[in-house]
């Protein structure tokens, strides 16, 4: 094919894809509608969100005593499934895939099975996934963090010296390298404080130790191309929002709207992004990844976090304005792993983007249950289109996986991750719920929709403990 110069060339290369793509994870979530832009496109999931009403999504079956805890044991445990092995052969030649998470055993799995990975290696995204690292890389370009040192601190002594010599105080914010940051920031102000934490920091070569601002959180897809460093809109992020999530620091969900932050504070992360997307590129680091940033009291912008990867914000920016008057970002990264030859004006896009014309207005939730529980789910809510009455009730409305099915703001799309005959415990990924307009109210706490609507889909949730299911069963043979 010709070089792709123009983003009419790119949608139609893509349209017109044979090649089989397809992306597994635990669902499609992270991706979903990108099945609307890339022919021959296939989700292969670990649960199935749509009862097998969605064309493009294939299940397997579960295999008996088989249970993978992280994403990465999902990937291999799907790549290693007999049905998902015959699905792929059955898809056509010279498959690629698609991944959220994955490791260095994927990578050994794919090349056995003759299929190609499009993202960097494993151990290229690991490296620059460590929390400690996103600050030197972030040094090296220019990028600022909160005031920070880095080192062990094996004991809480040990902590406050550290603290101390780097001008830090001692109300202070403590990282490990890895882990989601619900579980791997801690926030310490005391002795007691560290107490609590002591086994997973003392556990540490080096952590993060941050001096403790007062901050908005907010968030920034990219992605690396030879071309240069393709930048969303500027979004909010809800952290740790008891209704959604137990974690104190736990990510539960984003806004996009035009009017969310100063210019001076778009600007700014946006340059930020930039610097950022162009080091991993020169780090050799190519396709999508995602910022977070903290914004303090003055507006003033620092470096949160670096992940590498299709991120949990994808689902907002694939589908935003911005991305059906051009292409979804996810689009770039493919072209970047595709071998077809392109030049694409990135500054030209990341201006457009940039403007305040270009951004909708949309919002997800991440609901988790967040009560203590050992329990089996005995009914969940139906992916679908969920309506709102005006007394504040909620409804199942119809089917649907599409977001732009959603017709106003009194509506929402549930996707469920979480179904009947599945654990609950605290911290479990109940599902995620997608809608427009905002979710958080001036103050970024959670608006009275919003909490409206967690409660209501909550409340679609009956469960029953293990031990009850456990003697249900036991007795069925004598009924």
């Amino acid at each position: 094919m010709k070089m792709i110069r123009t983003i009419a060339e790119l949608r139609d290369f893509m349209r017109h894809n044979k090649r089989p793509i397809c992306f597994i994870s635990a669902s499609p979530f992270n991706l979903m509608g990108i099945e609307g832009w890339v022919g021959n496109f296939t989700f292969i999931s670990y649960i199935d969100p749509f009862d097998g009403r969605h064309p493009n999504v294939f299940v397997p079956s579960n295999i008996p005593g088989i249970e993978p805890k992280s994403f990465e044991e999902i990937t291999n445990y799907l790549l290693q499934h007999p049905e998902v092995i015959d699905h792929i052969t059955r898809l056509g030649v010279r498959p690629v895939v698609l991944f959220l998470m994955f490791d260095e055993k994927t990578e050994a799995l794919c090349e056995e099975r003759g299929i190609e990975i499009w993202h960097p290696p494993a151990r290229l995204r690991h490296h620059c996934d460590d929390k400690i690292e996103t600050v030197r890389i972030g040094n090296e370009a220019g990028v600022r963090s909160v005031p920070n040192t880095i080192g062990p601190a094996r004991t809480y002594e040990e902590l406050l010296s550290l603290a101390r010599r780097a001008g830090l105080g001692a109300d202070l914010v403590v990282q490990t390298a890895y882990g989601d940051s619900g579980d791997t920031t801690f926030f310490i102000a005391s002795e007691d404080d560290y107490n609590r934490e002591a086994e997973k920091i003392a556990a540490e070569n080096e952590v993060k130790i941050m001096k403790r601002i007062n901050c908005r959180s907010a968030t920034m897809e990219g992605c690396a191309t030879a071309s240069g460093t393709l930048l969303t809109p500027l979004m909010t992020e809800v952290v740790g929002k008891p209704e959604l999530t137990p974690k104190r620091g736990g990510w539960a969900g984003n806004e996009i709207f035009a009017g969310a932050f100063p210019e001076k504070v778009r600007a700014d992360a946006r340059d930020m992004a930039q610097r950022l997307g162009n080091k991993l590129y020169e780090r050799g680091y190519r396709g999508c990844f995602n910022v977070d940033f903290l914004i303090d009291e003055n507006n003033e912008v620092y470096l949160g976090e670096l992940n590498p990867r299709i991120s949990g914000a994808s689902p907002l920016t694939n589908q935003a304005a911005f991305a059906y008057a051009d292409a979804p970002l996810v689009l770039f990264h493919m072209m970047e792993f595709s071998g077809v030859g392109y030049e694409i004006d990135v500054k030209e896009l990341n201006d457009r983007w940039a403007r305040e014309e270009s951004i909708d207005h949309w919002s997800q939730l991440i609901i988790k249950s967040t009560e203590e529980a050992n329990e089996i789910v005995t009914h969940a809510p139906a992916t679908g289109i969920y309506r709102m009455a005006l007394d504040g009730s909620v409804s199942y409305d119809r089917f649907d996986y599409r977001r732009q099915a959603i017709e106003s703001d009194e509506e929402a799309l549930f996707l469920r991750f979480t179904g009947p005959g599945d654990p609950l415990k605290k911290g479990h990924d109940l599902g995620a719920l997608l809608m427009r307009g905002r979710i958080m109210n001036a103050d970024y706490g959670l608006n009275e929709r919003a909490v409206n609507w967690i409660k209501r889909m909550k409340s679609f949730y009956v469960s029953e403990p293990v031990t009850e299911i456990q003697c249900d069963e036991a007795q069925e043979p004598n009924h």
